[in-house]
């Protein structure tokens, strides 16, 4: 873990067709700079981080906790891919940089959190203007009582973690695993025992900040509804350059909606699925090389991923020429009709089970009325058949938070086995899927997809669409995609 050289002599972040620079020029580069401070204020919502590890601490009262933040991938050769921290690192500080780990270590009442981190480098090293992670390369960095100060968190260089790690007391110690491959190794005793891998005490750490996040707060819940919101924008932007009477491809419709994500929050929040006509029925299709079609439908499952990482999740089908055929409107309405069940069922107490039974045989209903199940919706639904399942392929839905499939360490038993709660959010996302060559759906129905996703807010005495900004019936968004197109494109802004 130990990185850096005191000499003067390149760090990390070089490569190995950076040019050999004379020592004339290298002492040259040290000089004459000026120092100057970031402006930095507190953060207005570093006590909800704060409120986050001190639940953490209190669910291991005693031992030191280390939850990495991850370190930036590879995408080809010497390039990477842009960083996003990991979500229960985020979760737990609100810091966005990379390589930075979190240790919460026992202090007799509680837990001391510190933050390790790579501070601003100096520049009698050749770090700031050789290494790609200087300041000429990615931009300036905090420093340690910088970054203390906006987070509201104690820091300390990242050199000194590997020290920390190595004090650390075998069998008291729970790592946040499979995020940092230097911290891996470094933590890797337990009782005398050399592990490997992720022991059964890390899992239950992981396991209990999903836990935590199940429950959403007000801030949560605001910064989930911004990320919705700049999401009904982006919906709304793809209607408006999507023409009724030609062919555009999937990718120049992709490209609008990140043109939105980008512009209005981080990025978004998964890769979009675009998939016109029979791409629909592939249910992640990220190709998107293909083109709408007058005629066919378009699916479009997109979300925005907000400033601070929270994302939507949603999707919407639109008949591409303006209108559904009466075929796509039958098939669009049993889906709505399904997702409309879930969403009243869903209030505190009410079973994950059981929200889902009631969108998937709404479906079945209406997959006998189209004469395709075998058997009656009864036999349908029972778990020893289940097979209307051939074409709605998934669940009803899932949670949503700081990831777009949220707390999803957490066990069975508070998760898919368990209740909902006041302050979960979800998605209520069920659809009907008919594949091209299926031979046992007649040739109308074939190639036809349709999935309708909201984000629902579980509150004290029901359900919150948070999405409801975009139309859900038949009519309203035959009706919305003519309002979209009359308005026009527009920018950002």
């Amino acid at each position: 873990m130990t990185e850096g050289r005191t000499d003067g002599t390149p760090t990390d972040g070089t490569e190995s067709h950076d040019p050999d620079f004379p020592g004339a020029f290298l002492s040259f580069m040290r000089q004459g700079w000026r120092d100057t401070a970031l402006p930095v204020t507190p953060r207005a919502e570093a006590p909800n981080y704060a409120k986050r590890r001190a639940a953490l601490s209190a669910a291991f009262p005693g031992e030191t906790l280390v939850i990495p933040t991850g370190t930036e991938k590879v995408r080809a050769n010497d390039t990477t891919y842009p960083f996003r921290p990991g979500s229960d690192f985020a979760y737990l500080t609100g810091d966005h940089d990379p390589d930075s780990v979190l240790v919460l270590r026992p202090n007799g009442s509680g837990h001391d959190a510190t933050l390790y981190m790579r501070p601003r480098s100096s520049h009698e090293t050749d770090e700031f203007f050789r290494s790609r992670h200087g300041e000429l390369w990615v931009g300036r960095r905090h420093t340690l009582s910088e970054k203390s100060t906006e987070l509201g968190l104690p820091t300390a260089d990242l050199t000194d973690l590997e020290a920390t790690l190595a004090d650390l007391a075998p069998g008291r110690t729970r790592v946040l695993r499979g995020f940092d491959s230097r911290v891996d190794a470094a933590v890797r005793v337990y009782d005398g025992v050399r592990v490997e891998g992720q022991p059964a005490r890390d899992r239950e750490l992981a396991i209990a900040i999903s836990e935590l996040k199940l429950v959403k707060d007000e801030w949560e819940i605001t910064q989930l509804q911004d990320a919705i919101d700049a999401t009904v924008r982006g919906f709304e932007d793809v209607a408006r350059i999507l023409p009724a009477d030609r062919a555009v491809s999937e990718r120049l419709l992709e490209g609008v909606f990140a043109l939105r994500a980008r512009h209005d929050g981080n990025d978004v929040g998964y890769g979009s699925i675009v998939g016109a006509g029979e791409h629909a029925t592939i249910l992640h299709w990220m190709h998107n090389h293909g083109a709408t079609r007058p005629g066919d439908l378009l699916l479009m499952d997109m979300g925005v991923e907000g400033r601070n990482l929270y994302t939507a999740d949603v999707t919407r089908v639109l008949p591409v020429s303006g209108r559904f055929t009466a075929l796509q409107r039958q098939v669009y309405d049993i889906v709505y009709a399904s997702q409309q069940a879930g969403i009243e069922a869903i209030r505190p107490g009410v079973t994950f089970k059981d929200v889902h039974r009631t969108c998937m045989r709404v479906l079945a209903e209406g997959l006998s009325e189209l004469g395709l199940l075998p058997v009656s919706v009864d036999e349908a639904m029972d778990e020893k058949s289940t097979v209307y399942r051939r074409w709605t392929l998934h669940g009803f839905g899932h949670m949503l938070g700081i990831d777009v499939h949220d707390c999803s360490n957490a066990r069975k038993e508070m998760y898919r086995d368990g209740t909902l709660g006041e302050g979960y959010v979800l998605t209520v996302e069920p659809g009907l899927y008919f594949q091209p060559e299926d031979e046992l759906v007649p040739a109308e129905l074939r190639g036809i997809g349709i999935r309708i996703e909201d984000d629902v807010l579980v509150t004290s005495t029901g359900a919150a669409n948070l999405s409801a900004g975009l139309p859900r019936t038949s009519d309203e968004v035959e009706t919305w995609l003519a309002e979209q197109r009359e308005a026009g494109p527009r920018l950002p802004g």
